[in-house]
């Protein structure tokens, strides 16, 4: 993307005040209490919503406790277990092989590294900076889900269509402090305000700085993604 970084930045910080403004408590919305359990309910989450995850996982973790406790199971039981989550067997495929890594390459402890959760299965980018900066405190990116997507894009904060450079562009003008909180203001303004199809633009924040048109722009139909 071409444009200057200053007149980004700029906008960036303005987006980010209004939105904390608006939405003074948003947080992870995904319920978890400790790191595996983190780990596992973002690997559910993908194609899903943070709700159903929620529901799902609260029976779930009483059940399965440790690292071990997946590496054990029987796949097609904890398909079972997790149905109702986006394809279910695929996942339980994923959080058995999780189970087993992290017993055996990483001591039973949730790796802390970009690199070593990437290797994980079903773990990407967007993935694993949500276990770090969640679960280790460390913010070395920016979680770019649906939400991210779509608004970045309708703001003109960049072009890019793909997740991964979407992320890089963001954190050339995203000030660092504000990586973390970046993808929370936005899932929120997301659900509440600046929804996929029916965007309330009337009663937006941002109306002002945005330059796409409600129900008028080629953004969300230029990405080819389901949102």
């Amino acid at each position: 993307m071409g444009e200057p970084l200053e007149p980004r930045r700029d906008q960036a910080v303005e987006v980010v005040d209004r939105l904390e403004t608006a939405y003074p408590d948003s947080t992870i919305s995904l319920q978890y209490e400790s790191q595996l359990q983190l780990l596992i309910s973002v690997v559910l989450s993908a194609q899903c919503t943070d709700e159903r995850v929620n529901k799902v996982t609260e029976e779930l973790y009483r059940t399965y406790e440790t690292a071990e406790d997946f590496a054990n199971a029987d796949e097609k039981q904890l398909a079972e277990e997790i149905y109702g989550i986006t394809f279910h067997n695929s996942k339980a495929g994923y959080l058995k092989s999780i189970g087993e890594d992290i017993v055996e390459k990483h001591n039973g402890e949730v790796p802390d590294t970009m690199e070593e959760l990437t290797e994980l299965s079903g773990v990407g980018r967007k993935t694993a900076n949500v276990v770090l900066q969640h679960a280790h405190d460390v913010v070395e990116g920016i979680v770019v889900d649906t939400h991210v997507q779509r608004i970045s894009r309708r703001l003109g904060l960049t072009e890019e269509e793909r997740p991964e450079a979407i992320e890089q562009d963001l954190l050339e003008f995203v000030p660092r402090r504000n990586w973390q909180q970046f993808t929370h203001l936005f899932i929120d303004h997301g659900r509440a305000v600046c929804t996929a199809r029916n965007p309330d633009c009337g009663d937006c924040e941002l109306a002002d700085i945005c330059p796409s048109e409600k129900g008028d722009s080629d953004v969300d139909l230029a990405s080819g993604e389901p949102w």
